[in-house]
Order: C-alpha cells, then sequence, then structure tokens
C-alpha cells in the first residue's frame, strides 16, 4: 500500500488499541488482554473504507457480546489525528471506519510529490530473483505459448521490480543435446535434397519439416554451395547447425525485442557442458548420497525425497540427460549466481517435471521452496467467432512473429495479461485492432490520452494545474471524486499483491477498473467552466489519475499516447 495507506491503516490500529486501553480504564470492559484483531479494506466500500474485527475476536477475552465491545469501542475510539472521522457498527460486532477529506486530500498531494515513483515500494527488500521465461527451442519459430509466456514473464519481472525486487530476466538456450543432432540431421537432408532431389535421402523419420529448415539450408547452400555434399554426414551437419542455430537465434531476439522483451542474460546450456558446471552439479548430488551407479548409468536417487521414480542423469554411454542439465542449470542459478529465488514459466505439458526439479533442489541442498514456477494453459487465437491458426500473411501457421505483424504490440502485451497464467486464454484478434473502447487496452490509453487533451486545451486558455491547499482539495466530494481517489490511493497496494501472487492479470484489471472509474468522474465533474478552487482540485484529481495510469502502462512497456 501506498505511504498514505499505511499510515492510515497503522494510525487506526493504534486508534483501536487505544480505545480498548480506555474502555478498561473507565469499566466499560473489563481488564483483559487487548486481542489480535485486524484492519481491512472491505471489498464493498458501502461497508467503509476500513473494517476490523476488533470486537468479534475480543468475545472471548472480555466474555460479552461482541455488539456490546463494538459499542464500548465506538463510544471511546479517539479518531483524531488519524485519516478516519467516523465509525459505524455493522451486524453482530463489526467496526466500519470512514475516511475524513483529508485522505482524499493526501493521496493526491502523495502521488504529484511521487511522479513516476508512485506506486514503487520496497516490499521485495531487493531480493534477488531471476524470471525465466520463453526459452523456446532454438530449432524452429516460436508459438503462440512463447507469446503468452513472453508478456506474462516480461509483465511479472516489472511488477516485482517496482515491488522492490531486483528482477532479473533469462532466456535458457536449449543448444545442446538430441534436440540439436535432430536440427543438424534435418538440416542436412535438406541440402543434399536441393542437389539431389526429394528422393535422394529419406527426411529423418522425428526431424524438423518446417519451411524454416528448408530456408536455413537454402541460405547455406548459398554460401557453400555444393562443397558439403561429400563429406562425412557429421561434418556436414555440424557445419550447417553452426550456420543455422546463430541465425535461429538472432531471429529470436529481433523477434522478443519487437515484442518489447530485453534480456538480462541469454544462457546457453552448451556452457554447462563446456564449463564442467553440469559435473559439479552431479559431484554435489553425489556427496549428499543422492546419486547410485547402476546398468552402468549414473541415478539419482529421486525416491529418497519423494519422488516417485529414480532418475537416469548420465546414460550407459556416458552422455548426460536433459534433467541432469536442468539439475545443472539450477545449480548454476542458485549456487553460482546467488539467486535468492528463481521462477520458471513453462508451458502446461511440464506439469510433470515441477516435482522432479523442486525435489532435486531439496537433493542439492538448495531448498524446493525457493523454486517457483507458473505453468501456463493454452492460447487460442480466435476471429470472427472462429479458432485461427493460419497467417492472413503468409498462409502458414501463425508464429509470434507473424501475430506483431497483425495485431498492435501493445494490445499483444495487454491482452496476454488479462486472465492469469492458469487459465486457457481466447486471443481476439478482431478485437485487439479495434480502436474504440470495446477494446480494454484502447479503453484504458483512452483515459489517459482524454486527460493529455484536457491539460492541453485549457494550456491554450492560459489555465494550467497548480498546487491546491488542503481546503481546496477537501472540495473534492462527490462519490465519483472521491471513489477515483480511492482507486488511486490502492495502486501501490495492487502492485504489491501482483508481485506476491505471480499474477501481472491483477494490474490489467486494475488499470480497466482505474479507466472506468476516471470516465465517470469525467462525465460527471466539470473541470473548465467550475469556480477557480473547484476547478484546480479536480484539474489536480485528473493530473494525478495520468501520472498512475502512465505509470503502470509505463511498467507493462504499454505506450501512454497524448492523443488518440
Amino acid at each position: 500500500m501506498s505511504k498514505i495507506e499505511l499510515q492510515a491503516t497503522e494510525n487506526l490500529k493504534g486508534a483501536i488499541a487505544g480505545a480498548f486501553h480506555q474502555c478498561m480504564e473507565t469499566g466499560a470492559l473489563p481488564q483483559a488482554e487487548i486481542p489480535d484483531f485486524t484492519v481491512e479494506t472491505p471489498t464493498d466500500s458501502t461497508h467503509g473504507d476500513r473494517a476490523s474485527n476488533a470486537a468479534m475476536v475480543g468475545a472471548k477475552a472480555f466474555r460479552m457480546p461482541p455488539r456490546k465491545i463494538a459499542e464500548a469501542i465506538q463510544k471511546n475510539v479517539d479518531l483524531s489525528g488519524t485519516y478516519f472521522d467516523r465509525c459505524e457498527i455493522a451486524g453482530p460486532g463489526f467496526l466500519n471506519f470512514f475516511f475524513s477529506r483529508r485522505f482524499y486530500g493526501d493521496v493526491i498531494k502523495e502521488i504529484l510529490r511521487a511522479g513516476p515513483e508512485y506506486g514503487r515500494s520496497d516490499f521485495g527488500k531487493k531480493e534477488k530473483v531471476m524470471v525465466e521465461f520463453v526459452s523456446a527451442n532454438p530449432t524452429g519459430p516460436m508459438h503462440m505459448g512463447n507469446a503468452r509466456g513472453g508478456a506474462l514473464g516480461d509483465c511479472l519481472a516489472s511488477v516485482l521490480d517496482a515491488a522492490g525486487y531486483q528482477a532479473y530476466r533469462e532466456f535458457y538456450i536449449n543448444d545442446y543435446g538430441a534436440q540439436i543432432e535432430k536440427f543438424g540431421r534435418s538440416l542436412g537432408a535438406r541440402y543434399i535434397q536441393l542437389y539431389k532431389g526429394e528422393d535422394a535421402v529419406e527426411f529423418p523419420e522425428d526431424g524438423y519439416h518446417g519451411d524454416d529448415i528448408r530456408e536455413r539450408a537454402k541460405g547455406f547452400a548459398d554460401i557453400h554451395g555444393d562443397k558439403y555434399l561429400n563429406v562425412p554426414a557429421e561434418e556436414r551437419d555440424q557445419a550447417l547447425i553452426d550456420y543455422a542455430l546463430p541465425k535461429n537465434i538472432e531471429k529470436m531476439r529481433a523477434d522478443l525485442e519487437k515484442y518489447r522483451i530485453v534480456y538480462d542474460k541469454w544462457f546457453a546450456e552448451s556452457t554447462l557442458h563446456k564449463d564442467g558446471e553440469l559435473e559439479e552439479a552431479i559431484q554435489r548430488l553425489t556427496d549428499r548420497g543422492m546419486t547410485y551407479q547402476k546398468d552402468g548409468a549414473l541415478w539419482y536417487k529421486a525416491t529418497a525425497i519423494g519422488g516417485e521414480k529414480d532418475e537416469v542423469l548420465i546414460r550407459q554411454d556416458g552422455t548426460s540427460t536433459y534433467f541432469a542439465a536442468d539439475i545443472a542449470y539450477h545449480y548454476n542459478k542458485f549456487v553460482k549466481r546467488g539467486f535468492d529465488r528463481v521462477i520458471n514459466i513453462w508451458g502446461a505439458d511440464h506439469h510433470g517435471h515441477v516435482a522432479r526439479m523442486k525435489g532435486a533442489m531439496d537433493a542439492l541442498g538448495i531448498g524446493g521452496d525457493r523454486l517457483d514456477i507458473i505453468l501456463i494453459q493454452l492460447v487460442r487465437l480466435v476471429s470472427g467467432g472462429q479458432i485461427v491458426r493460419m497467417s492472413k500473411r503468409t498462409g502458414k501457421m501463425i508464429q509470434l512473429a507473424d501475430l506483431l505483424d497483425e495485431v498492435p504490440v501493445d494490445a499483444a502485451r495487454f491482452f496476454f495479461n488479462l486472465r492469469e497464467a492458469s487459465s486457457q486464454l481466447d486471443f481476439d484478434m478482431d478485437l485487439a485492432v479495434k480502436r474504440d473502447n470495446q477494446n480494454p487496452v484502447y479503453y484504458v490509453q483512452y483515459a489517459y490520452a482524454r486527460i493529455c487533451s484536457l491539460l492541453k486545451n485549457l494550456a491554450e486558455e492560459g489555465i494550467k494545474p497548480r498546487p491546491c491547499t488542503d481546503e481546496e482539495l477537501a472540495l473534492l466530494t462527490r462519490p465519483e471524486e472521491t471513489e477515483l481517489i480511492r482507486q488511486l490511493s490502492v495502486c501501490t497496494g495492487e502492485i504489491i499483491a501482483s508481485a506476491r501472487d505471480y499474477d501481472p492479470a491483477r494490474m490489467m484489471r486494475y488499470l480497466i477498473a482505474l479507466a472506468t472509474t476516471f470516465h465517470k468522474f469525467y462525465t460527471a465533474c466539470r473541470v473548465k467552466g467550475e469556480r477557480e478552487s473547484l476547478m484546480q482540485a479536480r484539474l489536480n484529481l485528473c493530473v494525478a489519475t495520468s501520472i498512475v495510469l502512465k505509470n503502470i502502462l509505463t511498467m507493462f512497456k504499454i505506450t501512454a499516447p497524448e492523443a488518440m
């Protein structure tokens, strides 16, 4: 919560505690230990701005009905010096408190004073957190799952940063092992077919069949001609890998940068093998008694810590498994680079791997509770009420690059965060390109642009916002005004909750709610034409709203246009 919200809550707790003491001193309540009560924000604002269960939890200690305790507290609570001016009793003894005029004015002043920093906090205490996301196989183009994971991961890192964590973005490049070998065989087959025809060589049954493989083979041939036709297959495949893999990775990097995602590090799996870190991680497991030899292979003793079955780390032929590399990678994250917490964003098809990886962290002595894994559900592209799989531009299966050609980046980043990762998402491509209030990102951006337009028009008339006195801000008494200020006041708390729950979608809901509340205010409360004091108070409120809208849009790398 914001400084004002925090102060309001803490002061109210003190006032309630003081009321208990006063009640016991006057004999309104018997002597007893003050119960552990809470102060919360009601979901329904008609129930007050803050509510406390103090009387309800005090029934046992004071041996009195909660209602009687509530009446005693209401009579004795001193709200002077707090942000509250009245207390009401509801139901069997709930205490509801209502903000004073001072609260609303101070919220506006806090926002105007903080500017771009409003909403940020030190909640995370600078904890070092890595968010690893997308990490798509570099053997082919990125798909819709990667698009959703990209928006989620990048926005989550931004939320964590705003909430006071040290957030770090990473892409894990699977550039080693069986999939790369398959990539090379696929490229090699297409290369030979360019010169000898489709029937000259059998394409690998499990190979990559995409057009991108043909294109890379053709690009290689344009440079080297038939030079690699008659060399050993391993040499040919490796040459093709060395040519195609960097190009694929660079294409990924470019597509993601177009998506406004810039990573702190692109970490190559191959470095784990080259630098000996895989062996180091396995040795740590061995030293902790978590490995054994069987049938010429090295096994991880997963069942010793509750796993369903033991797992092979090193095969009979001496090659490592994907699971071994994954363990080594996380060993690198926690032990080598010192991250306090790691968040992985994976597709839902990795569900079975979650417990395995958390268990492996326990086995390493790192602690599986420091590894959090978010599984993202499927995305369906929808247009005209029908599921869309083919790009209008290319006539091929829609990839991330195609999507960004067909819908604005702002809409893509916003839409992919409209629902929690655990929910399946229907991405409405028609809605994403609409320029009206049905489109949620347009609706939010229009609220910001509306304020900018108002300020510009008034400036042309020589009217500019100025700092207001407490008395002027106290003029903001209409329900549309106070509700808007309440929305602004919870921004910091929403960011904290979004970071705590790994739920950037919460901030999109907040943006939509804030825009809705502003539009209602703007319709109901005239700015220009009112007496100067009220006009300036409303102008201050408009500026404060624009700050919060822009701060969150900017945090999510969504543009805040000044005109639409």
